[in-house]
């Protein structure tokens, strides 16, 4: 039978100042967070986004879901350390006057105690887990058709330039390679088609001024 819990001061009203409030900038919900938790999730969101290296409000709306699961997985790790330490902080029913045997003791009951809210936050996290694994696949395959799409539109640029050098003509990607041939689904920069095109279209000039060594091959024993 589980202990009796103990009066603690969390019933004591918080003050609202304690907490602030603020609309997401890519989803538009209201966020309410203490000062120090909004700091950490706005700076836990934005190096995800980073490492994911989205592009696009598409790809950005499955990074800040990738994200917020990520958040609620690490917030149920601190949930149950902190459990367990306010299990360990509670009156001892079972003692043999060591501490860490009390401590192991104290760990115990709480686990026995929180049985139900311990499976509860269990089926929290698969389901969180779940549900990362499934965006995580989803941004993968967007990335990678946006990749496909890109590179398709760089290699069309530069076989545009090779033939405009090819005639005797100027060829700018800015300026003449037409926006309408890009994919809709993507924004893309003719900028960076265009650094893309010039970086391919120098690399096979420094390729066949400098060509590869041949490769010798020993003769086997």
């Amino acid at each position: 039978m589980c202990p009796e819990p103990i009066e603690t001061e969390t019933n004591t009203q918080r003050d609202p100042r304690a907490f602030n409030a603020y609309r997401h900038g890519l989803t538009g919900q209201v966020m309410i967070m203490t000062p120090a938790d909004e700091l950490a999730y706005t700076q836990h969101c934005q190096g995800i986004l980073a490492s994911l290296a989205v592009e696009g409000d598409l790809e950005k709306s499955f990074g800040h879901s990738i994200a917020d699961d990520r958040w609620r997985l690490l917030r149920c790790a601190a949930i149950e350390h902190t459990r367990f330490s306010m299990g360990m902080s509670e009156a001892d029913h079972y003692f043999a006057h060591h501490p860490e045997i009390d401590a192991a003791f104290a760990q115990a009951v709480t686990w026995a105690c929180e049985a139900r809210n311990f499976n509860l936050m269990s089926l929290y996290e698969s389901r969180a887990q779940r549900r990362l694994e499934r965006n995580m696949i989803m941004l993968k395959q967007l990335q990678s058709e946006r990749k496909a799409a890109f590179d398709q539109a760089v290699e069309e640029a530069t076989l545009l330039a090779q033939y405009a050098a090819s005639q005797g003509e100027a060829y700018n990607v800015e300026h003449d390679f037409p926006p309408e041939a890009l994919p809709p689904q993507f924004a893309f920069s003719l900028p960076k088609i265009a650094s893309r095109v010039a970086h391919n279209l120098r690399l096979a000039a420094a390729k066949k001024h400098f060509p590869a060594p041949k490769q010798t091959f020993r003769k086997a024993a």
